[in-house]
């Protein structure tokens, strides 16, 4: 597995990407200030680097800066959506990619393999083994999908949610969790976007041969995909 340093200091959030990175064939280990950072990030021990721009103690900036006095770890950054200014910054420092925040755990994946293949240091690790649950088929390498042998027709916010709920199939996830791990940002009050895309999720399954849902609703607490 390849060992990736995660430098942020949202403990929710880094403990979220360490399982799905772990289920993508990565080591994560997280550390949650820029001076503690930059130390792991030299220690030869990992073979990419994911750095948030804002952190306490020294900021991803000078992170960046202190890392490359020494070291050409690939580095992919983290910055608040829309920031140009942190963006340009990094990649004059040597800042491999960025990836603003809040960001997909799946894209933030697809954009470690990328720089893994382009920097040549490591192998990057080949995505997780299909996913199956029952008649559902979902392919993390291509993000597409089948249902019942036909191809199903998901977009990219339906395929997220959809991969969170198979992974944990029988089980039920908070609306919050969904949002986090396959929107990549926390619920906020009033929102519905989660509920509008289980809706139409629902329609492309269809009906179980009891006529109830394939997505079972806990009211007031998430929602559950069903097995045969």
């Amino acid at each position: 597995m390849v060992k990736v340093l995660l430098i942020d200091d949202d403990s929710e959030l880094t403990a979220m990407l360490a399982e799905y990175l772990a289920q993508e064939n990565f080591e994560a280990h997280a550390v949650g200030d820029g001076e503690r950072g930059a130390a792991e990030a030299l220690s030869g021990d990992y073979a990419i680097v994911v750095l948030d721009v804002m952190l306490p103690r020294l900021s991803g900036i000078e992170t960046l800066r202190r890392i490359r006095q020494k070291s050409r770890i690939p580095v992919l950054m983290l910055t608040a959506r829309g920031d140009n200014i942190d963006r340009i910054v990094g990649l004059d420092l040597g800042a491999d990619d960025y990836v603003p925040k809040p960001c997909t755990p799946g894209e933030l994946v697809a954009r470690l393999r990328a720089i893994l293949r382009r920097t040549g240091g490591h192998d990057a690790p080949s995505p997780a083994s299909d996913l199956q649950v029952g008649a559902l088929i979902l392919r993390s390498a291509s993000r597409t999908a089948e249902w019942r042998g036909q191809p199903l027709d998901l977009t990219g916010t339906e395929f997220n949610l959809l991969e969170v709920l198979a992974r944990n199939a029988g089980h039920l996830i908070s609306k919050q969790d969904l949002s986090k791990r396959a929107l990549g940002r926390p619920l906020t009050p009033f929102d519905r976007r989660i509920d509008v895309h289980i809706s139409s999720i629902r329609q492309k399954l269809g009906s179980r041969d009891d006529g109830r849902s394939w997505i079972q609703t806990v009211r007031g607490l998430g929602y559950q995909l069903v097995g045969e």
